[in-house]
């Protein structure tokens, strides 16, 4: 089944719900226009549509073989990312001065959830590349921009970042790739990382290596870490003592290129600094938030793929009799399976709304709300990565569940959502610890200030509801002010438990805290969306879209929204499993 960009309601999030026209009318996009911005969506809808998504499954079956240290790609991948690159899409954000269109990071958030969906595996590419991108342009010097970024943001090269090794995953403070300073301003590095995306392809003819090594008596722990910018390929058109040293066999994901990497087999890769050298965490935490928000996206992106498979086979797939029918129905117009598809639906637009809020706090970090812009996305960017994440391995399931035993075969494609989908939440960061950064770090920005507005602004939301009472909103608005006070009552326990130093309290709710927070969040958005869609009828309009949209919101509330009271319950009372989970797990 092919994918189609929902472009009409990647648009009316943007608008509506995410302040893409708030921020237009208040010059924060410059002179772009909300027509301007439907048409850029439009034409990376088409690419998306007719040059990405034919490709996920060639990738799936073809996989990336490695030979005599090449990978070759899938049939068609070297085609489609010329064609990619050549529409301007890799610097659709970029700055001018190094090539890019300077377009808001919201417009390239919807851009990378088609990417995507068209293709997990072919859109990992880019992702990766906007992070090195970001961290050079933040921390590299002057010679390293000007030789490498223009190549990176026209997608003539690509990047990587490569963190992990085999004995150093989530806790970096066990790297042991070294870096030695070689006397010209360069360093020679040696070591080995694994898991790198794209670490060796046939896209482009240079991979740019964003590389954590130790210097020689650096500090111990991740105070020790420099960052380093190590080329596939030297200035002077050489090859560098680096290589692909092996592929990994994953469940998913399997046109994406999982590389094992070795530097320095003959005397160390040459490398340069990027930032200060012992700083080079903090220069690398620049990719990973960014990488972090689009890994929300890819989320939402292979959501929506499986929605749209599952909603198109219950359409075709006859099976029982629904009320009233005299031969075998749609199996859509069964109540669980419509139960099961509008669950997809909703979870895939909550979640799309929540990423899109991320990325307009990083726009508005640059224009005259500054610090409080960006502290709003450093709070959202944790729930952003693991709610939809979470939320894809969910609904991919369900995918798998509507199409019945063809699901579980490889033949319906349903199974390959599921199988892409499990990586998003173990990778940049695995759910776990954004749940922890959420809870430890982001909570108490600016004395809990933060986290309080974005509640606030929630409540205004609930409060519209009820000031408009809609007969078509049900219990919306009371079902969303009980999942609020949920999570302003949570909110306040997580605040205490770390004002009290009890960060065990904290940290055994801090999952069920950030699913919290995502619900809460999620059906703010869609009451802001129902709203909009209100509105609009009332001015007349009459595109059905706009019911469907209040019903969306209106099931999420009343179906979804539900589990708030239960996780403030397990966030509140549930901690104690941690004193006795030594005994619990002995038997």
């Amino acid at each position: 089944m092919s994918y189609r960009t929902p472009v009409a309601e990647m648009a009316f999030t943007l608008r509506h719900v995410a302040g893409l026209d708030a921020g237009i009318a208040s010059g924060l996009y410059g002179d772009l226009t909300a027509e301007d911005a439907e048409a850029i969506l439009h034409e990376a809808g088409r690419v998306a549509d007719s040059v990405i998504a034919p490709l996920n499954t060639i990738g799936d079956r073809h996989g990336t073989p490695l030979k005599d240290g090449a990978i070759t790609t899938p049939p068609g991948w070297r085609e489609a990312y010329r064609t990619w690159t050549e529409g301007g899409w890799n610097g659709l954000s970029a700055d001018p001065d190094h090539g890019g269109q300077g377009l808001p990071l919201l417009l390239n958030a919807a851009c990378n959830e088609m990417w995507n969906a068209g293709s997990l595996s072919f859109g990992l590419c880019p992702l990766l590349t906007a992070g090195g991108i970001e961290a050079l342009a933040q921390h590299g010097s002057a010679e390293l921009k000007d030789r490498y970024l223009g190549k990176l943001v026209s997608g003539e090269w690509t990047a990587t970042m490569n963190l992990t090794e085999p004995q150093a995953g989530s806790d970096l403070s066990l790297l042991r790739s070294r870096a030695e300073p070689a006397g010209d301003g360069s360093y020679r590095i040696t070591g080995s990382k694994i898991y790198i995306t794209y670490g060796e392809h046939d896209l482009t003819d240079n991979i740019i290596h964003l590389v954590l090594a130790r210097l020689k008596d650096a500090p111990a722990g991740t105070r020790g870490i420099s960052l380093f910018l190590v080329p596939k390929v030297l200035p002077d058109g050489t090859r560098n003592d680096l290589r692909c040293s092996g592929i990994e066999h994953k469940l998913g994901i399997h046109g994406s290129p999982t590389c094992s990497m070795a530097f320095g087999d003959n005397g160390g890769a040459v490398g340069w600094l990027i930032g200060e050298e012992n700083r080079g965490l903090a220069c690398m935490f620049t990719m990973m938030n960014s990488a972090r928000l689009n890994v929300g996206l890819q989320g939402v992106g292979i959501s929506e793929r499986a929605y749209q498979q599952a909603l198109a086979y219950a359409r075709d797939r006859r099976q029982g009799r629904g009320p009233g029918a005299t031969e075998a129905s749609p199996i859509v117009a069964h109540a669980d399976v419509q139960r099961m598809l509008l669950t997809m639906k909703a979870y895939t637009a909550a979640s799309r709304a929540i990423c899109y809020l991320t990325a307009q706090g990083l726009d508005a970090a640059h224009g005259p709300e500054g610090k409080a812009g960006h502290d709003r996305a450093s709070l959202l960017t944790p729930v952003a990565k693991a709610f939809a994440t979470d939320i894809a391995n969910e609904v991919t399931s369900l995918g798998v569940q509507i199409h019945g035993g063809m699901g579980f075969v490889e033949e319906t494609g349903a199974a390959q959502h599921m199988r892409d989908a499990r990586i998003l939440a173990i990778y940049e960061g695995t759910n776990g610890i954004q749940a922890i950064d959420l809870v430890t770090r982001k909570l108490p920005l600016n004395g809990g200030a933060t986290v309080q507005a974005q509640i606030a602004g929630m409540r205004r939301v609930a409060e519209a509801l009820v000031k408009e009472a809609a007969p078509a909103f049900g219990t919306m608005a009371a079902r969303l002010r009980a999942g609020i006070e949920s999570l302003d009552r949570a909110t306040s326990f997580q605040m205490k438990a770390l004002a009290s130093n009890r960060p065990d309290d904290a940290l055994a709710g801090a999952t069920p805290y950030l699913r919290l927070f995502g619900l809460a969040q999620g059906g703010a958005c869609l009451a802001q969306a129902a709203l909009a869609s209100n509105a609009a009828l009332k001015a007349g309009e009459t595109d059905p879209t706009l019911n469907a949209r209040i019903a969306l919101a209106r099931f999420f509330a009343e179906n979804l929204l539900t589990a708030a009271s239960g996780l403030e319950e397990s966030i509140i009372d549930g901690g104690a499993f941690t004193q006795d989970a030594a005994l619990a797990l002995a038997s």
